[in-house]
Parts: structure tokens; sequence; C-alpha cells
């Protein structure tokens, strides 16, 4: 098995009523169950939209929220799995793909060690 991380994207402007949360929240652990459940779900957590980055020689410092355009980067999940086809597969069951948003799948390179 391989290690790969799920990155969520999608707009900042999501707005949701406590009842569509509480519905949305369960969507999210009944997807994480099943991954668990089978052996791929490593973990994850969602990400503060506050933070910095430090940029270029001179360390040039830039205050979050990180947005391109409209596009906030939400959290991620680390997954095992066989392949990155299987691993794309694994990501259809994301919840939020309802809301305009996105998962971008990247598998974790091994660096050797000395």
């Amino acid at each position: 098995m391989k290690d790969f991380m799920f990155f969520f994207r999608g707009p900042g402007d999501i707005k949701l009523t406590p009842e569509q949360s509480q519905v949305q929240m369960q969507k999210w652990h009944d997807w994480i169950a099943s991954l668990t459940a089978k052996g791929h779900f490593v973990g994850g957590a969602p990400m503060s939209r506050e933070g910095k980055r430090v940029k270029g020689e001179k360390h040039v410092i830039t205050d979050g929220p990180f947005t391109e355009g409209k596009e906030l980067l939400g959290g991620y999940l680390m997954i095992k799995a066989g392949s990155l086809e299987e691993a794309t597969e694994l990501a259809f069951g994301f919840p939020d793909y309802d809301k305009d948003c996105s998962v971008e799948i990247r598998e974790i390179v091994a660096v050797p060690t000395h």
C-alpha cells in the first residue's frame, strides 16, 4: 500500500444552517468511518483559515487566509491505497462535491534516509 494525501479545496464562503452543518458533518463521519473500516484511513484534519506564508530569500511574511481567487484549502486526509487510481476512487465518497468543492489527490513520495 502507498500513502496518499487528499487536499480539500472549495469556496471560502459556504454558508450552512446549523441543521445543514450537522447533516454535512454526519456525511463526513460516515465517509471517514468507511475508509477506516476498509483500512485506508491514516489521519486528517480541517485547517484554520488563519496562518502565515513565508516566501523568498528575504523571508517575506504574508498573513492568511490564503485563497487563490475565491478558493480555500480547507483540510486534508492521509490515506493508504494500492495505486493512484484506487486513491482516486476512494475520493468519490467526498461529501462536499455538491458545494463546488474538489479533492486534489497526491501520492506521498518516500525519501530515502541515510
